[in-house]
């Protein structure tokens, strides 16, 4: 045993031919979501700033520009190696994080600003932020489960998150700090050099031992495109039960998320006048989840997902979410302070995603065919994500619409946090079941 894996096997099941590109993973993901994390504060910040009744519209944008992403996306992965598209595709995004950046100088603090080209340009932002999210971390999941096996991925998958959770603390203590500092503009140009670096992870990434016979097969694959056609990963999603079913569980949980996400439009901006303010507390909001996240990660998350399987790693997120709504309804009687109620709900979910529900869920994906690691899951974790959006966004705008309040709405979501439940323990049997013969979809 190597002096690096006693150190690591403290924390996490490793073995000594894992421990370089496990490590490396984590790099890449500390750096990724460092970068994401720099944005996503600035994104809400103009979320809060439009407020609810324009959230729905940009919701439609976002979809919208996944649909034309999709199809552009798809070309890249049937052409070209892992290793070219991904690189290619995270410099795409880094480009148009200097473009934004030098169309915003002069313009005002993003938020703020009352200026007609600052207002529609940050709009835009917005909706760009909200693709950049996805596909960046989509890319990154897709290349983990076409590296890592389903044994090693219930096993490390939990550390490598811990990469991406301290990533995503730096990122918004970086923005929590340096917004009134150097100015909300300006935080673009760091999240685009942390961006930088995440992209020199992908391309030094270890490779498999070419002297190892198992080995030669999966560096004669990492030399070619996946292959196929521009729409297959759409047409696999809708013919694979199991594919289904993993559109199914993200949906129920995004529409979770982004009732969550219009209520946190009205309370924090009931509870906070200026947009610093709003980012302040945002971002602090950020740490506190991705704190608790990292904890978990380091020390539970492999365990846990040993010891009690996934069926039910899949299921702790939905019975958080049933508790979570039940208590914002009971709320609206009285009954708890609904900004309190909030904060603790919202923390708690996203640190149950990230340390929990995340790594189980891309665990999944180690078991079907190449192509749909990167075509397929590229498809549900952007367009049937942001689909998710809108059934969630249009539906609250209609309930609002209809005199129902905010703590009122959150029933509609316990309610929907039952079926949520029982997919995930579906899913987490099935897999069990895919793994035993890999080649079943």
């Amino acid at each position: 045993m190597t002096s690096a894996r006693r150190v690591l096997a403290r924390v996490v099941d490793v073995r000594d031919d894992e421990v370089r590109p496990m490590i490396f993973a984590g790099l890449y993901f500390f750096f990724l979501l460092a970068s994401y994390f720099i944005l996503r504060p600035i994104r809400d910040t103009m979320g809060v700033a439009a407020g609810v009744s324009r959230l729905p519209f940009f919701f439609v944008g976002t979809l919208s520009a996944m649909l034309l992403c999709q199809p552009l996306f798809a070309s890249l992965v049937s052409r070209l190696p892992a290793r070219r598209f991904i690189p290619i595709t995270y410099q795409f995004f880094a480009m148009n994080l200097l473009v934004f950046w030098l169309a915003l100088r002069g313009s005002g603090d993003i938020g703020t600003s009352t200026a007609v080209r600052a207002v529609w340009i940050g709009r835009i932002l917005y909706v760009w932020t909200s693709v950049f999210n996805l596909f960046v971390v989509s890319v990154f999941w897709s290349f983990m489960a076409d590296t890592f096996t389903s044994d090693q991925a219930k096993r490390l998958f939990g550390f490598i998150g811990v990469g991406g959770t301290l990533g995503a603390i730096v990122g918004a203590e970086m923005t929590a700090t340096l917004a009134e500092r150097i100015g909300t503009v300006n935080l673009l140009l760091v999240s685009l050099g942390l961006l930088e670096i995440a992209i020199l992870f992908v391309v030094t990434f270890p490779r498999p031992d070419p002297t190892a016979p198992a080995a030669r097969a999966r560096l004669a694959e990492e030399r070619t495109g996946i292959g196929g056609g521009l729409w297959t990963g759409i047409t696999h999603f809708v013919k694979s039960p199991y594919l289904l079913g993993i559109g199914g569980f993200l949906i129920l949980y995004t529409i979770g998320t982004t009732i969550l996400y219009f209520q946190q439009a009205d309370i924090i901006g009931a509870h906070f006048p200026t947009a610093a303010a709003r980012t302040r507390v945002l971002a602090q909001m950020e740490s506190a989840s991705q704190t608790i996240t990292v904890l978990t990660q380091l020390f539970f998350t492999g365990r846990i997902i040993k010891t009690i399987g996934l069926p039910a790693a899949l299921a702790l997120m939905p019975g958080l979410t049933i508790v979570g709504f039940s208590a914002l309804g009971l709320s609206g009687f009285g009954l708890f302070p609904t900004f309190g109620v909030f904060v603790v709900f919202n923390v708690l979910r996203r640190g149950t995603n990230f340390a929990l529900t995340n790594p189980s869920m891309e665990a999944l994906y180690t078991v079907v065919p190449r192509e749909d690691k990167y075509k397929a899951k590229s498809f549900i974790e952007t367009f049937v994500y942001r689909a998710g959006d809108q059934i969630a966004a249009w539906s609250y705008a209609g309930l609002a619409a209809l005199g129902m309040s905010r703590t009122a709405i959150a029933w509609p979501g316990a309610l929907l946090a039952t079926l949520f439940l029982a997919i995930g323990v579906w899913l987490g049997r099935r897999h069990r079941t895919l793994a035993a013969a890999p080649r079943a979809t």
